[in-house]
């Protein structure tokens, strides 16, 4: 973890908030603090922390929602910070994008041994690496992508899935994984959705599924991403 680590609290309990920030100052880092969901997401996309301290019982928005709407614009490490302990709570959290979970009460020793394992995750600075796979370029950090040094104007949905399949390249990655780990949906269903936005990406990559030039549909199992160069295994 950073010797200073930007944290956000995101605690609706005036006694636990003011007890983070303080100890969590006192332990070198800067802090900032909020109530409320909606106005801790305006922080998060502006003062862009190095990790969140979510409770999932706020006043205004459902813990989890928030974390859904996080995660859809940021990668930003999450460590929920909650009293349900119960193993449905644990469960949808995880799902919906947590990093790690830890319950009241707990000590501030703890606490930072979490942070410093969700950190090295992404590595000290949170920026994840770029991803080049042929002429495509993605980079996760500024959320842009260029194709043979043209900026491509892709929908935030768009970007995630181009990231995801250049994390796996060269793998075929089933229609199911797709859902799970972009949609966060890991009980299947919605495919026809992943099938639309592979078309947009189609057409935005200049090809189609026809004629693939990075994306190669393999019937009955799923979609590769691979440069020009690489065979296309269903072919």
């Amino acid at each position: 973890m950073p010797t200073v680590a930007h944290v956000l609290v995101i605690e609706d309990d005036p006694a636990i908030r003011s007890a983070l920030v303080r100890s969590l100052t006192d332990r070198g880092h800067a802090v900032t603090s909020s109530r409320a969901g909606l106005d801790g997401l305006q922080l998060a996309l502006g003062t862009q922390p190095d990790v969140v301290l979510l409770d999932l019982g706020l006043p205004d928005l459902d813990g989890h929602s928030l974390l859904s709407m996080l995660r859809a614009v940021r990668t930003t490490p999450v460590i929920v910070v909650t009293a349900r302990d119960d193993d449905p709570s644990v469960v949808r959290a995880l799902d919906a994008g947590a990093d790690d979970y830890v319950v009241k009460p707990f000590t501030m020793n703890q606490l930072e041994a979490r942070m410093r394992a969700v950190l090295r995750r992404v590595g000290d600075d949170g920026a994840p690496a770029t991803l080049e796979v042929g002429e495509l370029v993605l980079d996760p950090a500024s959320r842009s992508a260029t194709l043979r040094g043209t900026a491509l104007d892709l929908s935030r949905r768009e970007f995630d899935l181009l990231v995801y399949l250049a994390q796996h390249v060269g793998e075929v990655v089933s229609k199911r994984d797709v859902l799970a780990d972009v949609w966060n949906q890991p009980y299947g269903g919605g495919e026809r959705t992943v099938d639309v936005h592979l078309s947009w990406l189609r057409r935005k990559l200049g090809e189609s599924a026809a004629h693939p030039v990075y994306l190669h549909s393999v019937r009955g199992v799923g979609v590769r991403l691979a440069p020009p160069s690489a065979p296309d295994p269903a072919g």
